[in-house]
């Protein structure tokens, strides 16, 4: 397969594989880059990266509880290898696993952009002017950052911008963590270390990406902007889009609403975000 592909494709695929190696190899369960990972070995025609990859993936559903994903996997990879005796064993295992439950365990679902919402009551905007109910993430940010007694409610509510959604941004709007850095409260490091935790999002550096800026502007600027969010990379039916707030879920309405693709959501650094986004809708 790799014949039909030109340099250039070649090139960002190697750079996709060895992106989401790293990320995968940090994050063992990230079963939505282990398939973006699957995809791209496919694209070269990397025939026994792909079975390795798929096998990881049906590993990580195993250790997440989602025995009837892991069991398909299993068997794709069977209807090409028949007689693979790491697929055979596992399959053995997990029937033994499944024979020993009453039921089949529903996985959490992450925290992070999760269908389970709270909705904020009615917020203001910077202008003062009373907004409608949106969900940006505020009352999960709060709980995280002061709750937890990282930062002070008042350091919370000095960095903190509710957006006003009634007229298009002036600009990018730059996300809360970025704002904590500037201002010297909270280096950006630890709070995306501390939102990858709770969120369980894969983190990527964007400054070592290739970005796709052009399909950056194929989504709305004024969504894009007023959260702060980077559609930054198309991989197979699924767009990759880069936040700096795991939980806004206003922010992946609008996203969710402008493609008719899966969105997989990965943190990334709040300054290499909103660099990108300023090329992007200049």
């Amino acid at each position: 397969m790799s014949g039909t592909l030109t340099t250039s494709e070649e090139a960002q695929l190697s750079q996709t594989i060895e992106m989401f190696e790293v990320i995968t190899q940090s994050q063992p369960q990230d079963y939505q880059s282990l398939e973006i990972l699957k995809e791209a070995y496919s694209k070269l025609g990397r025939e026994k990266d792909v079975v390795a990859t798929s096998k990881r993936i049906a590993q990580a559903y195993v250790q997440l509880g989602q025995l009837s994903s892991a069991i398909l996997e299993y068997e794709t990879i069977l209807q090409r290898f028949p007689d693979d005796p790491d697929v055979r064993t596992a399959l053995k295992e997990i029937e033994n696993k499944a024979n020993n439950l009453s039921a089949e365990p529903t996985t959490a679902e992450p925290a992070a952009l999760s269908k389970n919402k709270v909705l904020p009551g009615k917020l203001k905007a910077a202008s003062g002017k009373t907004i409608p109910d949106v969900d940006d993430g505020r009352q999960m940010m709060q709980k995280i950052f002061v709750e937890s007694k990282i930062i002070s409610a008042g350091d919370f509510d000095l960095c903190w911008t509710t957006p006003d959604i009634t007229g298009p941004p002036n600009g990018v709007i730059e996300p809360f963590i970025q704002v904590l850095g500037d201002k010297g409260i909270l280096l950006s490091e630890k709070s995306l270390k501390l939102l990858s935790d709770k969120s369980r999002l894969a983190y990527i550096p964007l400054d070592k990406y290739d970005v796709d800026l052009d399909l950056s502007r194929t989504f709305p600027a004024e969504s894009c902007q007023r959260w702060c969010v980077l559609p930054f990379d198309r991989m197979s039916k699924s767009i990759l889009v880069a936040t700096a707030n795991p939980f806004n879920r206003q922010a992946a309405k609008e996203i969710g609403e402008a493609t008719k693709s899966r969105i997989l959501w990965y943190l990334a650094p709040p300054a290499e975000i909103v660099s990108n986004l300023r090329k992007a809708f200049r």
